[in-house]
C-alpha cells in the first residue's frame, strides 16, 4: 500500500503523467466563491459552472451532501466537485464541514479514478473554509484511495 504524497504547489496544475484527477470540497448550498475554487475558476470555468447548474436542478438529480460531479476540463484532465460541507458558516452548529459526506465523496472518486486510471490530486479538502481537521480527513482519504492503489498527492500552496 502507498502513501500520500505532500508537495509545496497548485493543486490546479499537478505535473504528473496520465490522468489527473482535481477533487475539491463543495458546500450544498450551492455557493461558489472563495477558497480553493477560485483557484479552479480562474483556469477552468467548466466546474464553476457544472456546478451551478448541478445544484440549480437538484430536485432533479443527485447533488447532495456525499454526491460527487466530476467534470472534464481537458483531455486528461478532471475535477471533482464534492459535497462536503453544510453550508458556509460556523455558528451553533459547528463548523459547516461533514465528515460522513467526504467519506462517501471519497469512496466515489476512488472509483471514478480507477475507473480512468487517474492519480488524485488535492488540497487538504475539508480543512479550509469547511472547518475540517486533517487528522480526520487523512485516514479517510487512506482508506478510501490509498488503500485501493489509487495515487494521491496533497498540496500546501504558499509560505507556510
Amino acid at each position: 500500500m502507498g502513501e500520500i504524497t505532500y508537495i509545496r504547489g497548485d493543486a490546479t496544475a499537478p505535473s504528473v503523467k496520465g490522468t489527473k484527477l482535481i477533487a475539491h470540497v463543495c458546500n450544498d448550498i450551492g455557493g461558489w466563491g472563495k477558497g480553493f475554487v477560485v483557484a479552479v475558476s480562474r483556469r477552468w470555468p467548466e466546474p464553476e459552472a457544472a456546478y451551478r447548474a448541478w445544484h440549480r436542478r437538484r430536485a432533479s438529480n443527485d447533488f447532495g451532501l456525499g454526491a460527487v460531479q466530476f467534470v472534464q476540463v481537458e483531455p486528461y484532465v478532471w475535477v471533482a466537485n464534492m459535497v462536503g460541507q453544510r453550508g458556509i458558516r460556523s455558528g451553533s452548529k459547528g463548523v459547516p464541514v461533514r465528515y460522513e459526506a467526504i467519506d462517501a465523496a471519497l469512496g466515489r472518486l476512488a472509483d471514478k479514478a480507477l475507473d480512468l486510471n487517474a492519480s488524485v490530486h488535492m488540497p487538504r479538502i475539508g480543512c479550509g473554509l469547511a472547518g475540517g481537521t486533517w487528522s480526520r480527513v487523512e485516514p479517510m482519504i487512506k482508506e478510501r484511495l490509498v488503500k485501493r492503489g489509487v495515487a494521491v498527492t496533497v498540496y500546501d500552496h504558499g509560505e507556510n
